[in-house]
């Protein structure tokens, strides 16, 4: 007769157990699709920032490609910017593995004359105060790539300043503009190449 409560108690915590297993759950479903969509969004502004007078639907439009980028193989996910059913500029969204605290997703806009439309982080775990001045709220550092092209500063000033090039870096943190640097640089040689263009 003992072990019935033993059993009802078993029972019971057996119950609540899977009872908090499925809202868990619920909540981790609710909060995935939460964060998918706080993405997308600061993705659409961020592609907003590099170009505005595009008339197709630039995120249904997006193709990928599997390349090797950065020195790591990755997947780039490529925006077309169309006028009249023209394409005039790529947003290239790409991964450097590089940062000082890891991988910088950054979102880099060309257009068809191998120009820089610009270049957004997406995505960083650099250091607050210091590496963290690749956002825009934080700094304009990052709006200065606006124009340039492989030849706009020559191939020997695409580094820092420290490095004997034309790019400032941040007081206390030379790594992540550095790193900035260098992947809009590699980026642009391969989109010279033509294999970014063609879905």
């Amino acid at each position: 007769m003992k072990s019935q409560p033993i059993i009802k108690a078993g029972m019971l915590l057996l119950i609540f157990a899977a009872i908090s297993i499925f809202f868990v759950s619920l909540a981790q479903d609710l909060m995935k699709e939460r964060i998918k969509y706080n993405e997308e969004q600061l993705l659409i502004e961020r592609l907003n920032e590099l170009v505005s007078d595009y008339d197709n639907n630039i995120l249904q439009d997006k193709f990928s490609k599997e390349i090797t980028l950065h020195g790591i193989k990755q997947t780039v996910n490529i925006y077309p910017a169309k006028h009249n059913n023209q394409t005039f500029a790529y947003l290239i969204e790409h991964a450097y593995p590089n940062g000082y605290s890891g991988t910088i997703r950054l979102l880099t806009g060309i257009d068809t004359h191998n120009q820089l439309l610009g270049v957004r982080v997406i995505a960083h775990k650099e250091t607050p105060g210091l590496g963290d001045k690749v956002e825009t709220k934080k700094s304009n550092w990052i709006k200065q790539f606006k124009g340039m092209s492989l030849t706009n500063p020559s191939k020997s000033q695409w580094k820092v300043k420290r490095d004997g090039g034309s790019f400032d870096a941040f007081t206390g943190a030379t790594i992540t503009p550095r790193a900035v640097v260098t992947a809009t640089y590699q980026l642009l040689e391969l989109f010279k190449k033509g294999s970014l263009q063609v879905k």
